[in-house]
């Protein structure tokens, strides 16, 4: 123990002072609440046991036999979602006003979970091709193995596929945990909302975001520093934001989106097209276009030329 005055009992009583006044303003009492919000930590326990039953010879214990895959995945299985369980009911009775009787949320609880335990097989379907895509579209894999182990992207998609299937199932709040946990891991911020088609690819990855209503097709790939991001944001009467809307870009299938691009707003791009580096786009393409920074430029400026 260090032997320096830090004044811990006056910290101590501020920060309760503090804490007190915040609870006070929103009429919160853990004494009779006790915990409210799901836990950043189980929440990390139940991504990663996700993924080692989803890829247990890949992301599992490293002296896990073949002859016991089936008991691992069933025992890791019955754990996470169990843990799972508790969390979601931590969501679901938070902010109820009046409060619904616990039995009754704990039901809503297991019902959600249930349903996302039933579409865990074809998750791993779908994250077949993204894994898939991966090794394919970069000449540096050497295997698929080596994409699944070391490659940020791919293991973006397996959060995002997981947390996904938790926001359909209106637990948005577990779903963006499980997103977060995955961005500060790998760079890749992709919010739970967006829509990702299968064979899907981030090539490098870092510094990507993809935002809330964006829908990619299937076959998409993408590289770093890639925004898919809203051009403006509505405000009501009191300039609070608004909520919801379609706000991001919709990129149709077999698009690649190269390194440093920024894509705003409700936009489509079109099927089978290109879009450079670096380029700044805030209007929809056809399909099997070819945009780079260069001819982007000189239609702006034919546009404003013509008054456009």
């Amino acid at each position: 123990m260090s032997n320096v005055d830090w004044g811990l009992d006056g910290l101590v009583s501020e920060l309760r002072a503090r804490r007190e006044h915040w609870r006070r303003a929103r009429q919160r009492d853990p004494e009779i609440n006790g915990r409210e919000f799901p836990s950043l930590d189980v929440m990390h326990q139940v991504s990663e046991g996700l993924a080692a039953a989803l890829f247990p010879m890949r992301l599992g214990p490293s002296d896990l036999k073949p002859k016991a895959e089936d008991h691992y995945i069933g025992y890791t299985l019955d754990k996470a979602l169990n843990t799972l369980l508790d969390q979601a009911v931590l969501e679901l009775r938070f902010g109820q006003n009046p409060p619904e009787p616990f039995v009754q949320t704990r039901e809503k609880a297991i019902a959600a979970i249930r349903e996302f335990a039933s579409r865990l097989p074809d998750i791993r379907g779908v994250l077949d091709t993204d894994v898939e895509a991966a090794y394919k579209g970069d000449p540096a894999a050497r295997s698929m193995d080596e994409v699944l182990l070391c490659y940020p992207g791919v293991r973006a998609i397996i959060f995002h596929r997981l947390s996904h299937e938790l926001f359909k199932l209106g637990l948005p709040l577990l779903a963006r945990i499980m997103a977060e946990i995955s961005h500060s891991e790998t760079g890749i911020d992709i919010h739970p909302g967006a829509t990702i088609g299968e064979s899907f690819f981030i090539d490098h990855g870092t510094g990507v975001v993809i935002g809330e209503t964006t829908i990619i097709g299937r076959g998409v790939r993408i590289y770093q520093a890639v925004t898919l991001g809203a051009k403006r944001f509505e405000v009501d009467e009191h300039g609070s934001l608004i909520k919801g809307g379609a706000r991001h870009p919709v990129i149709e299938d077999q698009v690649v989106i190269y390194a440093g691009a920024t894509l705003l707003g409700r936009i489509t791009i079109g099927r089978g097209s290109s879009i450079g580096g670096n380029v700044w786009l805030t209007h929809s393409v056809p399909p099997n276009s070819q945009i780079t920074q260069a001819n982007h430029e000189q239609r702006c400026e034919e546009q404003r030329a013509k008054g456009e």
